[in-house]
């Protein structure tokens, strides 16, 4: 079995150590990997204030905020509820202070917030070479990205007490949904040569995108902002030549089949996705990581084989078919804790029952199901992600290691990144790895203890 060296070292250090037992680090016994890939909250915006994690209260410096220039702010803005029409929250005073705040003194966790940008060059003003100190600056929702709730308590909050949270893990690309899906599967960026003029990006001398310049394709030829899939599903009215062309690049999924590693994709909403009788659902189709892939197109054998419905992914834990050794799951706005489209509560609810109903099947004997995000959506963090390249990592997220064989009650403060995952998928699983992204990834050995598990 292939295993990271360095995550060892680490755990024998924490033992003191002594010599790593060999069950200790036992993949084997997993037989079914969960990946449930939720939206846009930062480590801080929901688990600053957990015990025993690096939270709000060890910020320093990277709690005081400064302008492009370099210059103190004096006050925040008022939060806009909807950023297109700049319309303000009344809920939130005309003015906040600046630094990290309680959402809940004006929002309660069953309401909806506006949103705030997240954006492949504004992420990199915001982290302001590690200073964390301008994310009121670069952001079009300046008087949200402070603010943070205390999930301790809520749905996924409860299972991080129970089994093990990881506070050094951060997303693995820069911005936002599209980059770091594909990252997710592929640790690599989706190239789109010969965009349309008007969607190629051009940046300042302050890192922030020209004005009328924020575009979604880099220079040189990647897609680094949301946008559909051309191989996918898309919106019906998206112009052909603004979706992302078919990428044939090396996924995950293709591993897996090299290897006869059962897998699938569960998106909520799929089906009607794919018949057109979505309606106003909040299904996004950028979302969709594996679509954007020439071998998943719609109508080939690949996506009818590993695309699925969540639907297909209750019933089999329900006891009506079989359950892939590898899944990700993704559900719609409503249910995937992305600000105003889901209010927390349902969006933390819907991700804990499932991993209860996993746990309470069949497979919960031998399972791992691990609660992410696929990035900050632009809210504040404190602690500066490790360097990296031009792609990323981006800023601080959640992991919730949920197993019979994660450590109990435990924080787990190992530097880790979107790439960690893959690294445990493909150890596990003795997959190749895609590049050096994955293959030099920290594996999550220590979130794991197999000698004291049942």
């Amino acid at each position: 079995m292939r295993r990271n060296w360095l995550g060892l070292a680490m755990l024998a250090g924490a033992l003191g150590g002594r010599p790593l037992p060999a069950e200790a680090t036992d993949f084997g016994r997993i037989k079914h990997i969960v990946v449930i890939y939720q939206e846009n909250w930062s480590f801080d915006g929901l688990y600053g204030k957990f015990p025993g994690a690096d939270g709000v209260d060890q910020a320093g410096d990277a709690a005081k905020q400064v302008d492009l220039q370099g210059k103190a702010l004096a006050a925040a803005p008022q939060p806009y509820i909807d950023t297109k029409t700049k319309a303000v929250d009344p809920r939130f005073p005309a003015s906040l202070p600046v630094g990290p705040y309680e959402l809940t003194q004006y929002v309660p966790v069953t309401e909806r917030t506006g949103d705030t940008h997240h954006r492949f060059y504004q992420e990199q003003v915001q982290i302001d070479g590690g200073r964390m100190d301008k994310f009121i600056a670069a952001s079009n929702n300046g008087g949200l990205v402070m603010s943070y709730v205390d999930a301790t308590q809520l749905p996924e909050g409860r299972l991080a007490l129970r089994y093990t949270l990881c506070d050094r893990f951060f997303h693995e690309a820069f911005g936002g949904s599209l980059l770091n899906h594909i990252f997710l599967v592929a640790m690599a960026p989706p190239a789109f040569p010969h965009a349309p003029e008007d969607m190629v990006a051009a940046v300042g001398p302050d890192g922030m995108p020209l004005e009328g310049k924020d575009g979604y394709v880099s220079p040189d030829g990647f897609a680094i902002n949301d946008l559909d899939p051309a191989a996918g599903p898309h919106k019906a009215d998206a112009p052909p030549e603004r979706l992302v062309p078919p990428q044939t690049m090396p996924t995950v999924g293709e591993r897996m089949e090299d290897k006869g590693v059962s897998w699938a994709w569960y998106s909520e909403g799929w089906d009607r996705a794919l018949d057109g009788t979505l309606g106003d659902t909040h299904f996004t189709y950028h979302h969709m990581a594996f679509a954007y892939f020439k071998k998943y197109a719609n109508g080939t054998p690949g996506s009818r084989a590993h695309l699925k419905d969540t639907d297909e992914l209750d019933a089999i834990l329900e006891g009506k078919g079989e359950l892939p050794q590898v899944c990700f799951v993704k559900f719609l706005g409503v249910n995937n804790e992305h600000p105003k489209d889901s209010n927390l509560l349902q969006g933390q609810q819907r991700s804990a029952d499932l991993a209860e109903k996993i746990l309470l099947s069949r497979y919960g004997k031998d399972c791992a199901v691990l609660i992410t995000y696929d990035e900050n959506g632009g809210r504040w963090d404190h602690v500066a992600p490790p360097r990296g390249d031009r792609w990323g990592p981006g800023s601080r997220v959640p992991l919730i290691v949920v197993s019979p064989y994660a450590k109990r009650g435990f924080v787990d403060h190992t530097v880790y990144t979107t790439a960690s995952i893959l690294r445990f998928i493909e150890t596990r699983f003795g997959l190749e790895a895609l590049n050096q992204r994955d293959a030099k990834a920290t594996n999550l050995d220590n979130a794991f203890d197999f000698k004291g598990a049942p």
